[in-house]
């Protein structure tokens, strides 16, 4: 009977890890810390996958870079802002490259 409470109990853990992995998933966040009042975060999420980023629904690399943002509570890893600063990254590689390996 033990036993069976022990591999119950088990079961039940490993089930709440997965439930709090997959929420914290669903926005591409992997990790947040709110500063309140101010309403300034510190974030960690994969950077937007580059074939993806001219697109108007950009998708996230998991196995890419890891953007760590200090801001606004509200941004999100696929916004307008992002987007548009990884855009300017982007460019930014390729020229640098470009210049190096000539």
């Amino acid at each position: 009977m033990k036993i069976r409470t022990s591999i119950l109990a088990g079961l039940l853990i490993i089930g709440s890890f997965g439930a709090v992995n997959s929420a914290i998933a669903e926005d591409g966040v992997l990790s947040k810390e709110e500063f309140t009042p101010s309403n300034y975060c510190h974030m960690k999420f994969p950077a937007i996958r580059e074939s993806t980023i001219a697109e108007n629904n950009p998708e996230l690399n998991p196995t890419g870079d890891i953007i760590d943002f200090s801001g606004p509570c509200d941004e999100t890893p696929t916004g307008k802002d992002q987007v548009q600063s990884q855009r300017i990254a982007n460019q930014h590689n390729y020229v640098t490259s470009f210049y190096v390996n000539k």
